[in-house]
């Protein structure tokens, strides 16, 4: 059996994967924008306002970098290669990270 076959499984897998991270991609994005834009109109700390932003620049990245990630995927199954997280987890722990500085800097500035 070639390493292909033993690790290769006709599901869906990887393309679920590959909505899951675009799923995570669109609400680090869309979510730090949103938020940035609040803390901008209630006169927020400038801090807040700009780990939100950060943190919609990394939803922005990864979005962008979907498409490239998941060729790699396909080459690593399909070659029988190990999987390399790489960049993509780095921007999305960092944009995580972005959105809960943010939520705490948001939550103590409106007490």
């Amino acid at each position: 059996m070639t390493p292909e076959r033993e690790i290769w499984d006709a599901g869906l897998q990887s393309e679920r994967t590959r909505l899951a991270w675009v799923r995570t991609a669109v609400a680090l994005a869309a979510g730090g924008l949103g938020a940035a834009g609040l803390s901008l109109r209630h006169g927020l700390p400038v801090l807040a306002m700009v780990v939100f932003a950060l943190a919609a620049l990394c939803g922005a990245v990864l979005l962008i970098r979907t498409g490239a990630r998941f060729r790699r995927v396909q080459e690593a199954l399909h070659g029988g290669k190990p999987l390399s997280p790489g960049l993509d987890v780095l921007f999305a722990w960092l944009g995580t990270m972005c959105v809960v500085a943010g939520a705490i800097t948001f939550v103590l500035a409106i007490r």
